[in-house]
């Protein structure tokens, strides 16, 4: 089997957009991969040889993430990173996607669903962002003080990657240096530091019950028993407010459910895009598995 595979960064949107392109030589489906908040494509470093076996795969960095641009002009909100996806996969003329979003790129594949619901035949949530509110007015208006980006420097270097990667996993023998300096790497530059503080700025916060009930593409939420970032019970709302959705939870795995459990996020990919429409399932909405609390903030996400 010849793979096309090929990596690139191009203007969008008004910034520099970098992709991974995995071209399957048969396959029809495509999918297109986002990360989560301070992260990039190496968080998909274990489920993207997976997939491209069977997929064409799109993997991309979001600005300013990784190998993206990182502009303080830029505006950082969910909806503009929404319309940046969007103008990236017209620039590619890719016009049918299955849409995976791990974390804050899960908010961000929701945005796309609710904008371009033809784009997106079916989305995959893997411990997605919910119910986050806008960052409060203090440090809104904080970050327009000048070096404010060097406290953001200041916050990240002290809880340290190993601190923050042992968070995100069940099974902290999972880390290696290879694992540390790839999650580390996109934040050895300033100019990051700078572009996070505009983020702080222009965020958003997540969509509204209302906005979430008006999505209809079907949509299959994977979530992490131990997820100690965005806990099940947000899994279990998500289900409940997305009208065709489907929760399937991962024992034993935390929140970085693409690095810990790649075989099984596969298998229920596979199974849930290989279904029709109606045999989507929809009873896991019915009895919450777990309760946890909903206490989440911007800076805990990953």
């Amino acid at each position: 089997m010849q793979e096309n595979d090929f990596s690139r960064v191009v203007e969008v949107n008004g910034t520099n957009v970098y992709f991974e392109y995995h071209e399957h030589p048969t396959a029809r489906e495509t999918f297109v991969l986002l990360h989560g908040f301070l992260s990039s494509t190496f968080s998909f470093r274990r489920l993207t040889p997976l997939l491209k076996e069977h997929y064409n795969v799109i993997s991309i960095d979001l600005p300013p993430f990784g190998n993206s641009g990182k502009h303080n002009s830029f505006i950082y909100s969910y909806d503009n990173l929404a319309n940046t996806v969007i103008a990236l996969l017209d620039h590619l003329r890719v016009s049918s996607i299955h849409l995976t979003g791990h974390s804050m790129g899960g908010q961000i594949a929701l945005n796309v669903m609710k904008k371009a619901p033809d784009l997106v035949k079916r989305g995959i949530l893997l411990c997605s962002s919910g119910y986050l509110k806008r960052m409060n007015w203090p440090v809104t208006m904080l970050s327009h003080i000048p070096f404010f980006h060097l406290y953001v420097k200041l916050w990240l270097t002290r809880s340290g990657v190993r601190n923050n990667l042992e968070n995100v996993v069940h099974d902290s023998t999972m880390i290696d240096d290879e694992m540390m300096f790839g999650y580390l790497r996109p934040f050895l530059e300033d100019d990051i530091f700078k572009a996070l503080t505009r983020m702080i700025r222009d965020r958003e916060g997540d969509l509204s019950v209302n906005d979430l009930r008006t999505i209809q593409t079907p949509c299959l939420l994977v979530w992490g028993e131990h997820d100690r970032v965005v806990p099940l019970s947000t899994g279990e709302r998500l289900n409940q407010d997305i009208p065709n959705s489907k929760l399937v939870v991962l024992k034993e795995t935390g929140h970085l459910v693409p690095e810990e459990k790649p075989r099984e996020v596969l298998e229920n990919i596979h199974s849930f895009v290989s279904a029709s429409p109606e045999e989507v399932p929809d009873e896991a909405r019915t009895e919450p598995l777990f309760q946890k609390g909903l206490s989440q903030t911007l800076l805990t996400e990953t």
